[in-house]
């Protein structure tokens, strides 16, 4: 029987497993999912705005494969901690994939950019998503103005949820603290800022749509940022996803689709053509941040023009992007930010590693969407059942978790993550709520011990 682990219990983690049991050509094989926090679903538990249910509930997909018969999740262990190496795992399993992702965020690389009431918006999704590591008393929103620095589906999520009052906020499985800090906030306008044009944006013509559809805010575009924008004047060469972006800009630019209406509490400003070269201070706080205005370069990027702008506002977050990490004892490309890999088998020196594969993120760097994850999770898959023959020939260990808790770790299993969502239900009915997420340490190790 082929014993596997999966380090990371994410989209790509769980469509690995997923993608190991259901198949029939090397048949019993079984799976643990592992995770450094005790609950599962990675992103989509603590990287997907409180406001998009339709794609939180993608968890229930999530859920149906971790309850698989051959599949176990074992959370609150981490890889790389506690002398557990990439090379110890492999004394319990024959075969270990990782699907750690991209946890890094990438930076601007400007001055100022370290400034008070600058974050990356991973901080500032990761807070209001619950995730335990979140330092929580960092955003105080007193700042009557706020920029986002990118036009992907993220800097879409953060600007949403500024956008939003708290009657919009209050259904939602937002923690309490950041529900009362957000509904406090001062911030009634959104600039959203990208170096390029919208036939250029990264983000979902679906994710845009949504901040028409705001009851609170208004979106205003600038008609003298689009001019700059080739593909804005004829879209009828832009792939199909850029298209529908540029006439959702185009309707916003004319009045239409949500930028009319009655007079609005807040005002989201999607801005473009405009590259940050620095976060301005005033005492040691955000003040603006200084753009350089940009024209594209006839080869699908831009340059600058010596122009420049400032746009005042005492909170900036950037969303340009992830990076992966280097894990311990795993070797690692800065340059992609990946491990390197051939069909997503790990390679040392140039070469196989036997028992060591990668998929999500952590193989391909951060892109794509959610659904870009099956694929890339069945190429790996793949190769590690072409491998089986030669994996299942070394002996490992009977009962893995028993031996992790032997080396000193506390995991968490499936009847403990049970427990916490039980804990969460509660939660939010004591707050006149729906389920509300426990947002620290202490109390998910103390809910999951109640299983």
């Amino acid at each position: 029987m082929l014993r596997v682990a999966v380090v990371g219990s994410g989209p790509s983690g769980v469509y690995t497993a997923q993608s190991l049991v259901e198949q029939s050509a090397v048949p019993g094989v079984r799976v643990d999912v592992l995770d450094r926090l005790p609950c599962p679903y990675g992103l989509v538990r603590y990287g997907v705005a409180p406001d998009h249910e339709k794609i939180k509930s993608l968890q229930g997909n999530l859920r149906g494969v971790l309850e698989h018969e051959r599949i176990g999740f074992i959370g609150n262990v981490e890889v790389g901690t506690g002398g557990l190496t990439p090379g110890r795992l492999l004394e319990l399993y024959h075969a270990v994939v990782y699907c750690v992702g991209a946890a890094r965020d990438r930076r601007l690389g400007v001055p100022g950019e370290d400034l008070a009431g600058s974050f990356s918006a991973t901080e500032f999704v990761s807070w209001y998503s619950a995730h335990p590591d979140a330092v929580g008393d960092r955003f105080v929103l007193g700042a009557r103005s706020a920029v986002v620095i990118g036009v992907g589906n993220v800097a879409v999520d953060v600007a949403r949820v500024l956008a939003r009052g708290p009657r919009e906020l209050h259904p939602t499985d937002v923690p309490e603290a950041a529900l009362r800090v957000l509904a406090a906030s001062r911030v009634r306008e959104v600039h959203m800022v990208g170096r390029r044009g919208p036939s250029q944006a990264k983000f979902t013509t679906k994710e845009l749509r949504e901040l028409g559809s705001l009851p609170e805010a208004a979106v205003a575009v600038d008609p003298a940022d689009l001019a700059l924008d080739p593909g804005f004047a004829d879209p009828a060469g832009l792939p199909a996803v850029n298209r529908r972006n540029v006439e959702v800009v185009r309707g916003w630019a004319t009045g239409g689709d949500g930028a009319a209406g009655p007079p609005r509490s807040r005002t989201i400003r999607l801005r473009f053509f405009l590259r940050p070269v620095e976060v301005l201070g005033d005492s040691g706080r955000v003040a603006g941040v200084r753009f350089e205005r940009t024209v594209p370069d006839g080869s699908g990027g831009v340059r600058g023009t010596g122009t420049h702008e400032e746009i005042e506002a005492g909170l900036v977050l950037r969303a340009v992007g992830y990076r992966g990490v280097p894990l311990p004892g795993l070797p690692f490309d800065p340059a992609r930010g990946t491990v390197p890999h051939a069909a997503g088998r790990v390679l040392r020196e140039g070469a196989p590693s036997p028992g060591e594969y990668v998929a999500g993120w952590i193989k391909r760097g951060p892109t794509g969407v959610i659904g870009t994850n099956r694929p890339c999770a069945k190429e790996t898959a793949a190769s590690l059942l072409a491998d089986a023959a030669a994996l299942a020939r070394r002996e490992v260990a009977a009962d893995p978790v028993a031996a992790l808790r032997a080396w000193g770790h506390r995991p968490v299993e499936w009847p403990g993550w049970l427990a916490i969502e039980r804990a969460e239900a509660e939660l939010g009915r004591r707050l006149g709520r729906g389920s509300v997420k426990i947002a620290d340490w202490a109390g998910l190790l103390d809910a999951a011990g109640r299983d």
